[in-house]
């Protein structure tokens, strides 16, 4: 009697999940290394000083000894950056949903929508400071002109890209606006929406620091704008190092909610890898 092995449990086997994974990630990795190498490298032969660039050690080493400093401040703007972003995401969803069912609105929203993204951001922070103070407000306002422009024009083009005929299918048996809504338009904007929502995520946490940078008792970034006052150039790397850590530990949380709320999102990626 022979026995045979399953490819899930062969020897030197690796799942399709893991070796895709692998795929995507291990160039970035050495890429991100590789520069790493060579910034140390240019550091200790130059003698350069480490107020204008310390070494990549150097950062890590002073950042770590700041750390409950860091910490604090990165809580601050962690906490700032989930609420503007969800205040943002709620607006996004409100407004996308009521100019699907009125092609008045579309009309009129979505060129203020575009118009809203050519206002610098580097220019209303710090009038949203003058107006509002140093308070939670004029920083969820930033964070919503930086995110609410591409979930809302994620979500408006998903739902107009429905299959329109099982549209009017549903409406030759009867079916009510609002139930050809939920069962074909939602359904064909939720992959648009959660790659808008990466997007805005990422400019929600650059759209919270510049707000700190600008005004703020708390948060990295006016722990940046502090350590650059005293010539900590390492400490500003480090906290823009943390402030890229949240950043990506945001962004592949998207992944997580996604694979829970659309798990066939990710089956049809696979399909196309």
């Amino acid at each position: 009697m022979s026995t045979s092995l399953s490819p899930d449990t062969s020897l030197g086997t690796t799942a399709p999940g893991t070796s895709s994974l692998l795929r995507r990630t291990v160039p970035a990795v050495v890429v991100v290394a590789l520069l790493l190498i060579a910034w140390q490298a240019y550091v200790t032969v130059s003698g350069i000083r480490p107020q204008v660039l310390p070494s990549p050690l150097r950062v890590v080493q002073q950042g770590w000894r700041a750390r409950d400093a860091i910490s604090g401040h990165a809580s601050a703007t962690l906490q700032v950056t989930l609420i503007g972003f969800a205040v943002s995401l709620l607006c996004a969803w409100a407004l996308a949903v009521l100019v699907d069912f009125s092609p008045w609105l579309r009309r009129a929203f979505v060129p203020l929508f575009v118009v809203s993204q050519t206002l610098p951001i580097i220019a209303i922070a710090p009038l949203m400071i003058i107006w509002f103070g140093f308070g939670l407000l004029p920083k969820i306002l930033v964070i919503a002109l930086a995110t609410f422009f591409p979930m809302t024009i994620g979500l408006i083009e998903g739902f107009a890209a429905a299959d329109r005929e099982a549209g009017a299918l549903l409406r030759s048996m009867g079916a009510s606006r609002w139930q050809e809504f939920r069962y074909v338009r939602l359904p064909s904007a939720i992959p648009r929406f959660f790659t808008a929502l990466r997007i805005g995520i990422t400019y929600a946490v650059v759209g919270a620091v510049f707000a700190e940078y600008v005004g703020a008792t708390s948060g990295l970034g006016i722990y940046m704008a502090t350590q650059k006052n005293s010539f900590r150039t390492d400490l500003v790397l480090a906290a823009v190092l943390v402030t890229a850590v949240i950043s990506l530990s945001l962004y592949l949380l998207t992944f997580a909610v996604e694979r829970v709320v659309a798990p066939w999102i990710k089956n049809e990626r696979a399909r196309h890898e």
